[in-house]
């Protein structure tokens, strides 16, 4: 626990040094609520993020959704992109997964609560076919703990691409999203 104690710390810092304040963070009852409204727990990393540090306003790039609308939030996303999915002739968003930060031009940062670790993916649909929607699906940090280091050591894979401080960086297939798909 001490290292996750040090990584909040070490966010919450981060995040106040870019933003010069940060939204209040959320109370234990907002995080059942929002729970409540996804059906299942959200990742215990993610929720400490969002009662330790704030509700959404840091993190890389766009920043960390608000965990609860109005407007666009963790959950609001999640609930509306699951109800198209389940609706739809090939799902395109799976059970679990929340989004959690915006990259523009409908990408779109997820953490898989399903994951013990929170494997963090990227869904970019913009090269979208039609068909399956499992060639969307990116992994892009093996755990949130992995995603966070890279966004407070500038070494994400948005950070390096934008800032062409290195090789381009491109992400592999999220080789479970035909699976994860199929199951609704």
């Amino acid at each position: 626990m001490a290292d996750v104690d040090s990584l909040i710390r070490r966010v919450f810092n981060r995040a106040n040094d870019d933003n010069g304040g940060l939204p209040a963070p959320v109370d234990a009852d907002r995080i059942v609520e929002a729970e409540s409204q996804l059906g299942f727990a959200l990742h215990p990393l993610l929720a400490r993020l969002y009662r330790d540090v704030g509700d959404g306003g840091f993190g890389p790039d766009y920043r960390l959704l608000p965990l609860l609308g109005p407007g666009s939030s963790v959950v609001g996303e999640y609930l509306a992109r699951r109800e198209r999915s389940i609706s739809a002739e090939n799902p395109g968003w799976p059970e679990g997964l929340v989004p959690i930060l915006t990259w523009g031009c409908a990408m779109y940062a997820a953490v898989d609560c399903r994951s013990e670790d929170g494997q963090v993916l990227l869904f970019e649909p913009n090269a979208y076919s039609g068909g399956a929607w499992d060639e969307c699906w990116f992994r892009d940090a093996e755990s949130l703990v992995a995603w966070l280091e890279a966004w407070l050591h500038g070494t994400g894979w948005a950070e390096v691409n934008a800032q062409g401080i290195g090789d381009f960086v491109e992400l592999e297939l999220w080789e479970q999203a035909g699976i994860r798909l199929a199951d609704g």
